[in-house]
């Protein structure tokens, strides 16, 4: 009949809510009838030790209900509502919860160390049944151990949101680190490029440099060549004219 998931935290049997009742006396448990006000034999009146009780014990029981509030939930056309028990809880009690949270623990194949999401939810249920046990003996008490769950929560929550933020920062990093990988591939790709196209270039010059040398060596020895043949040519042009010139004085005498 219920529709909600099992929990650790004691509840009652479920109530069908009837369509034509009052939404607040649904929402909220059946009070008990007040107490008969005791006649005044003096001015102070006396309150005996039964009504305190009651009263005391209501009390638990209004605060047990504001920490836990009813589950409601609709099958079909109708509406069902489950509060917590109000009941008062025993050493056997106990003893039975910590055996019903080890059965679910190994049901559920639940780690014994590091980050499970069902180890945490059956031992917050957990927490909050022995919460829901102390508060009907002392409210006070219940509503303390209530905030150190609430802190426990809290803290928690901050964990993960700060783990979130990590991850989310890890993410943007990796991704601008994958982007920079990217662009310095491309960059080294054009350098090497460039690289080769330098080696190529720097043959070239090689190439053209011998070709040049060969040219001005080849040049070089035609016109030493050409200097010395026009130099014999010179110097037998000399002869010839001191010859001519020695045979003209010797005919002089």
């Amino acid at each position: 009949m219920n529709g909600l998931a099992e929990s650790l935290l004691k509840y009652d049997c479920p109530v069908l809510v009837p369509k034509s009742a009052d939404k607040k006396t649904a929402k909220g448990r059946p009070t008990k009838a007040p107490l008969k006000s005791q006649p005044q034999r003096s001015a102070r009146p006396r309150i005996s030790i039964t009504a305190t009780l009651q009263h005391i014990e209501q009390k638990n029981e209004d605060i047990v209900t504001f920490m836990f509030p009813p589950r409601k939930w609709m099958e079909g056309n109708q509406e069902w509502l489950q509060r917590v028990s109000t009941a008062p809880s025993t050493r056997l009690d106990v003893v039975n919860l910590e055996e019903e949270m080890d059965r679910k623990l190994l049901e559920q194949r639940a780690m014994d160390t590091g980050i499970c999401p069902a180890r945490r939810q059956l031992y917050t249920q957990c927490f909050e049944e022995l919460i829901r046990q102390v508060a009907i003996i002392c409210a006070e008490r219940g509503i303390l151990l209530l905030r150190v769950r609430d802190e426990l929560q809290m803290t928690i929550a901050a964990y993960q949101k700060f783990y979130e933020s990590s991850m989310i920062f890890g993410m943007r990093k990796a991704l601008h680190d994958e982007q920079e990988k990217a662009a310095l591939q491309e960059r080294i790709s054009d350098l090497e490029n460039l690289k080769e196209e330098l080696v190529e270039q720097l043959h070239h010059q090689k190439v053209k440099c011998v070709e040049v040398k060969k040219t001005a060596e080849e040049k070089k020895q035609a016109q030493e060549t050409k200097h010395t043949e026009k130099i014999q040519h010179l110097r037998k042009n000399n002869q010839q004219l001191k010859t001519q010139l020695e045979g003209a004085l010797t005919a002089k005498k």
